[in-house]
Parts: structure tokens; sequence; C-alpha cells
């Protein structure tokens, strides 16, 4: 969490030890914990030089009594430090009901919130948090794991609690749940409770909890469930899988299948993937089929299991009964492409044509053209002037006149566009792409687009707008005459005369 701490070896034996480092406690109040540990790792062997070898020579050379000294004096002016260096103590002399005490009055402080905890005192938090949920991680390798697993227990609910009073938005606070987790896996490892006992406190975790801590337990946890465990937890899983009615295509899902819905399903899916069983997880996909994307995740499935015709299948099966709604395009493309992979052309285009003709669409009309070439242009033409002609007048704002424009405009096609834009209009972004495509075979439509942006950008002001419509000013030349360019450029001058800083830059 802190950058590592760089000590500072005495240069004599009567020189404290020093060194600095970024965490609260060294700014607050000088030598920390961090640097404790530094210290008491220079009595590890050190195969390198360096400070911590010259340290720990240095510390074998002195009275025994003197690291304890130094380390008990450091702890009376760290509370922090002192606290721990007791729970430690307690954890290697004291019984387990004083341990478990102790240390829960110790998570009990650190979990505590008492008001909301801003941003700003989250960091302060999870690190208090952290240093507790250490000392409980202690416990395992010295033989109290049954000890460590309840602590993790009360741990997880109190962090649970208080992370709804939390604002986390740095982070600090999102990785002491899974902390806890891994202790209460270490403690289960090295105590093993009873299986059947321990399946189904890990699956009600996996069910119930809205922070996905234990998700994937039984895979997480499978050494320890051993088989009989990973059964009652497949069992319950499969129990609880029934109860919930599967839920047809076009019906709204319900809100228990989100998310105990999806948490149940990757938890059958596990067993039966562990198993080899493709048609328990093509049914566990089918058990929602309330939507087009449920369809394409079945599909995608079955296409992943090398299930090609299945997957087509379903995938169709999802067009057909969504039919009625607004076209899915990933379902289409994907319907599109399987038809492609199977070398039938006219089917995907059938799909694709079907679609465009309902939701005319730019993502469409590219997918159309790419698989039918130019025929494919010209259907897809002829599909927007008969949607723009039977278009009532008052929701003719909603017809695809803009894609009648940027069809042509890409396809070259530029009378037919610029037809489009006298018939039907143009929003500003098409007309200028279009006057900037066609400046060589309609100079004269290209210099009105950009005669009407120019006066838009002077009227905006700012000298940004002004140079950008200098600029468009000066190409302009290129399609008009000498006397026809300086006369557009003197009504310029006329009309935005008051804008001083246009006129500037405009030249007089």
């Amino acid at each position: 969490m802190y950058p590592a701490t760089r000590p500072i070896a005495p240069s004599s034996p009567d020189e404290a030890i020093g060194g600095e480092c970024s965490c609260p406690a060294f700014s607050d109040q000088g030598f920390c914990k961090h640097l404790v540990a530094t210290a008491l790792a220079a009595a590890e062997p050190q195969d390198d030089g360096g400070p911590v070898a010259r340290i720990r020579t240095w510390l074998s050379t002195r009275d025994p009594a003197a690291p304890i000294d130094f380390l008990v004096e450091q702890a009376e002016r760290d509370d922090g430090l002192f606290r721990r260096l007791d729970m430690m103590a307690s954890a290697a002399s004291g019984g387990d009901e004083t341990v478990s005490v102790r240390l829960r009055e110790a998570i009990t402080a650190a979990t505590a919130t008492g008001r909301f905890i801003d941003h700003h005192e989250a960091k302060d938090w999870a690190c208090g948090v952290e240093d507790a949920l250490d000392l409980v991680a202690t416990l395992v390798p010295a033989g109290r794991a049954v000890v460590a697993r309840q602590l993790a227990d009360d741990a997880l609910a109190r962090i649970e609690a208080a992370l709804g009073r939390i604002d986390d938005s740095g982070g600090w606070c999102s990785g002491l749940l899974e902390q806890a987790r891994d202790i209460h896996l270490a403690a289960c490892k090295a105590a093993p409770p009873e299986r059947i006992a321990l399946a189904e406190d890990l699956f009600a975790r996996e069910i119930g909890s809205e922070w996905g801590t234990f998700d994937g337990a039984a895979e997480t946890y499978a050494d320890v469930l051993g088989e009989a465990g990973l059964t009652a937890y497949r069992e319950l899983a499969a129990a609880a899988w029934e109860k919930i009615p599967p839920v047809e295509a076009r019906r709204t899902a319900r809100d228990d299948f989100s998310p105990r819905h999806d948490r149940l399903m990757r938890i059958l899916d596990h067993f039966a993937a562990c198993a080899g069983d493709v048609e328990t997880r093509i049914a566990l996909r089918s058990r929602d089929l309330s939507s087009p994307w449920h369809f394409l995740d079945l599909a995608r499935f079955c296409l992943e299991q090398g299930r090609e015709a299945d997957a087509l299948r379903h995938a169709e099966e999802g067009l057909w009964l969504f039919g009625d709604d607004p076209p899915d395009e990933r379902l289409i493309t994907f319907v599109a492409e399987r038809h492609l992979a199977a070398g039938a052309t006219n089917a995907a285009l059938a799909v694709l044509q079907r679609a465009f003709e309902r939701r005319p669409n730019a993502g469409l009309y590219r997918r159309l053209r790419a698989v039918g070439g130019e025929v494919a242009r010209d259907r897809a033409l002829a599909v927007l002037r008969t949607k723009l002609d039977q278009a009532p007048p008052r929701t003719r704002w909603s017809a695809p006149a803009d894609l009648l424009i940027e069809v042509p405009t890409a396809e070259g096609l530029f009378a037919e566009a610029w037809d489009a834009v006298r018939a039907h209009g143009v929003t500003g972004r098409l007309a200028f792409a279009l006057a900037e495509r066609s400046e060589t075979s309609h100079p004269g439509e290209a210099l009105a687009v950009y005669t009407t942006r120019v006066d838009e950008l002077a009227s905006a002001g700012g000298n940004g707008n002004y140079e950008e419509a200098c600029r468009l000013i000066a190409g302009m030349a290129r399609l008009c005459s000498a006397e026809d360019q300086a006369g557009h450029v003197g009504r310029l001058r006329v009309k935005f005369k008051a804008k001083r800083n246009f006129i500037k830059i405009l030249g007089g």
C-alpha cells in the first residue's frame, strides 16, 4: 500500500536507526510500523549486501534486549503499533477465548463508521481495517484457524454493512472483502469445517451477497468442500433453480432473475462444465429467453461448442419471435454471418434486407452493401425513397431523409444526393460532407452550403470560429470567379462590420 521504506544504517553502534515512509502514521507520529517491520526484517538472513544486511549485522552484535527495548519504546509513541504488538502477544500466549474477544473488539473498532465517511477519509478507514485483518491472518499459521474463520466471518459482515456509508471512489476499500474472504479460505484449509455445513454457508453467501465476494465459491473452496461438499453445493443450486419459472420469449424478466438467476446459472454452469455436460449448459441458457440478447447468448454458446446448426436455429428463432420489435442488429448480424459461413449468400441478404426495410440505418446498410454490392445498394435506396414518400408530413422528420443523402454521398451519386437535399432538406453535418465531396460536379451547391456555414460561424463569434470561417472563405475562391469572391467578401464586411476581430482576420 505504501512505497517501500529506505532505512538508514547507523554509522556507529550508538546511532539510532532512521528512515522515511509515506504512510499517515509516519507523517503524524514519526517512526511507524512499516519502519519497525523493516528493522525486524533485518533479523532475517540476507544474501545480498546493502543497508538491510548492515542493520542485521549490527543488530546481531547488540544485547538481545536492545531491539526489544527499542520496539517497546516506539510502541509507546504509536498507538497503532502498540495495539498491533499487544494483539500479536495475545495471539501467541492467550487462550482462544481471550484472543477472539480482543481481536473482535479490534475489528469492531476498525470497521465502525458512526457517520458517512467521505472519500478523503476512506483511505485511513481502509488502512485501519486492513491492519485488523492482518492480525486475524496471523492466527492461521499460529494454529488458531477456527478462531480466525469466526473472526473473518464477523469482519465480512461488518465491512459489508459499513461500505454503504463510505464514499470509496478512490478504491481504498474495494479489496477488504476479498482480504477477509482469503483469510476465511485459508482458515478453512487449515482446519476444515464440516463439509455439508460449509457448502450451505458458502451457497447462502454467494446467492445472498450484493458484493459478489463469494462468487465462484464452489471452485475456490473445491479442495475444502471435497466431493460431499461439492455435491451438496450443486444440489442446493439445482433446488433453488427449479423454483424459478422459465421466462418465455417476449415476457419481461422478473426481479428474481437478477442477480439471483444469473448467480444460480453460473453455479450450475460451472458444475456442468466440469462434467463436460453441454446439453445441461444449453438448457441453462434456454431458461430465460425474454429478449433477443438471450437468444444471441444461447446461439453464441452453441457456436462455441461446435454446434453450428443449433446456433443458427436458436438465432433465427429469436429473430422470428421478436419480429414485431425493432431489429436487434447483433442478432441480425450473427444470423447473416452464419449464413455466409455456410455459403448461403442469398439467405444472408434476405435477413439483412428485411431488417433494413423495417428499420433503416447506416450500420445495416453497410452490411447489406458489403454482401449484395450495387444491387443491394439500389434496393436500399428504393426502400428509403418509398419510406419518405409514404411518411405523413408531420412525422417526416423521423423518416430516413438523412440516410437517403448519406448513402448516395458515400457512393459518389452526388446528383441523387442533391436531389434528396432539395426534396427533403438536410442537416448541417451531412450538407457540409456532401459539399466537400461534390465540389467538382456541383460547385454551385457547394458554394451555397459554404456561404451558409460562414454566416453561422461569424454570427456565433469567437476568434476560433472567425479563423475557421476565413479558411473556408479562402477555399471558396477555387469554386467561383474572382469577381464573385470579391463580392462575397464585400458583403461579409458590411454584414458583420460590428465584429471587429472577424473583420481584422478577414483582412481589413
